[in-house]
């Protein structure tokens, strides 16, 4: 069921205020491989929302942050498109799934049928939802769309993003509250010693421990050439920091073909 319809009633922020209580804009859904962190390989049926509260000058769902497009679906519906399928896992997807208060219902009736749920998350709101696993992507400062990176104008989203981008205290909630797996975008060395810096304040601030396996490195690219340029610098690089390498299968399969 891909979807991806002009929507003019949402907002920039992505919100669900203009849609009937309950409904929730989905962008795509369908079943692929997981293509990323612990589970890469999992057939799972995936579920992007659209909207987004960040503006990252990188981000691989453009139709679901910088130019929003979707149809509403109430969860029923989601839920029956679901059991179309026959996977055992769910992905809830964005955009930034957790800023839409639906995503919580929706959580909640997967986890009574059974399915195992993975969510992909920014790691700046908190759900009141049962998750399996959050795949927390906190955003680094290589993420901020400035001017010259702008993909959309002239760095009018930067100051935005650059004020929300990091929450330690709520990073820290979502590690104790959920089997969590930290996946950082590394576009080059440059973004270690940040990286560095935030899992040794998470360690400071959490009552659950963070070890290195739960850190996961991914190189940053939409393209297969993309990820050629970059994927062996983020190897070397999990090797020498001691933390877990994540590739993008979905990516080195089929490319930047929208739905997987």
């Amino acid at each position: 069921m891909p979807v991806a319809n002009d929507a003019p009633g949402v907002d920039i922020e992505g919100t669900d205020a203009d849609a009937e209580s309950g409904d929730l804009p989905i962008n795509e859904l369908f079943q692929s491989l997981q293509g990323e962190g612990r589970l890469a390989g999992v057939p799972s049926v995936f579920v992007r929302t659209s909207g987004c509260n960040l503006r990252c000058w990188f981000c691989d769902s453009y139709h679901t942050s910088w130019e929003p497009t979707h149809d509403w679906f109430t969860v029923d519906d989601v839920i029956a498109a679901i059991e179309e399928y026959d996977a055992n896992h769910v992905v809830l997807t964005g955009g930034e799934p957790l800023i839409h208060d639906s995503s919580e219902d929706l959580l909640a009736r997967l986890a009574d049928q059974g399915y195992h749920t993975t969510v992909e998350t920014n790691g700046t709101v908190v759900p009141d939802a049962p998750i399996d696993l959050a795949s927390v992507s906190p955003k680094l400062a290589s993420s901020t769309p400035t001017a010259e990176r702008d993909p959309d104008g002239d760095g009018e989203w930067a100051d935005r993003h650059e004020e929300r981008r990091l929450d330690v205290p709520t990073l820290a909630d979502l590690v104790e509250t959920y089997d969590t797996q930290l996946k950082f975008v590394v576009t080059g060395r440059e973004d270690m010693a940040e990286i560095e810096r935030l899992v040794e304040q998470l360690r400071d601030t959490a009552s659950t421990r963070v070890r290195d396996d739960d850190v996961l490195l991914m190189p940053e690219g939409q393209t297969r050439d993309q990820l050629e340029a970059t994927r062996k610098t983020v190897a070397d690089l999990a090797v020498e920091y001691g933390y877990r390498y994540t590739p993008r299968l979905h990516v080195d399969l089929w490319n930047d073909a929208p739905g997987t």
